[in-house]
């Protein structure tokens, strides 16, 4: 898994590359607390991610808690459809912001 980010004047964007498993997933959660350090408002695009394990969904729970303390978004966009199947399918899809 890779990540890289677009910056935005109000706004941070995670571009998230390959698989979210349980080996990926610290690194995914680092990256979301850091963004948070930088920005309030962070946008996940999970175009590029075809699998997302336990782990991985922790690391959004985690990301959607700190957006919530600090006041302000975290955001899911262009997940695939299996990653969206995962979230309907565990209720998360309703607890999370995902577009």
């Amino acid at each position: 898994m890779t990540i890289d980010e677009t910056r935005s004047a109000d706004k941070l964007q995670l571009n998230v590359h390959g698989k979210v498993d349980a080996n990926a997933s610290p690194e995914l959660q680092n990256e979301i607390l850091k963004a948070f350090q930088k920005c309030p408002s962070v946008i996940l695009n999970m175009q590029d991610v075809p699998y997302i394990s336990s782990a991985g969904l922790r690391a959004l729970l985690i990301g959607q808690k700190t957006a919530g303390s600090k006041g302000g978004k975290f955001l899911i966009i262009n997940a695939s459809e299996s990653v969206v199947e995962v979230l309907r399918v565990t209720g998360l899809q309703k607890v999370l912001s995902v577009q």
